[in-house]
């Protein structure tokens, strides 16, 4: 489910625990196949899943940055438990495996 704005963001924090979260480049090779990783993933398995376009939602992807103390990077994935960061990744480590090994851990 793309999420658009700050307000969005918020409300996610707030009313789930456990999800995985992209900041996905609408111009980026590696982001596409990144982005198409990810969406595998959620196609697989039971997590919650959301994403931002960095194109569109520059301002909500400053936030994240900002909110958990990241540099920004595109793309970029994200465990978030409880409204704290338990692992990123970004570029070419954002894979299906990757992801599926994160849910275990948590």
């Amino acid at each position: 489910m793309k999420i658009d704005s700050v307000e969005e963001f918020n409300e996610l924090l707030k009313k789930e625990n456990h999800f995985f979260f992209m900041k996905h480049s609408l111009t980026c090779p590696i982001s596409a196949n990144a982005y198409q990783e990810f969406n595998r993933f959620l196609d697989q398995t039971d997590a919650k899943g959301y994403y931002l376009a960095v194109q569109e939602s520059r301002s909500l992807s400053n936030h994240i940055a900002e909110t958990f103390g990241i540099k920004h990077e595109s793309p970029q994935a994200f465990l978030v438990d409880h409204g704290e960061v338990l692992w990123h990744a970004s570029h070419s480590r954002i894979t299906k495996n990757e992801l599926e090994k994160q849910m275990t851990k948590s």
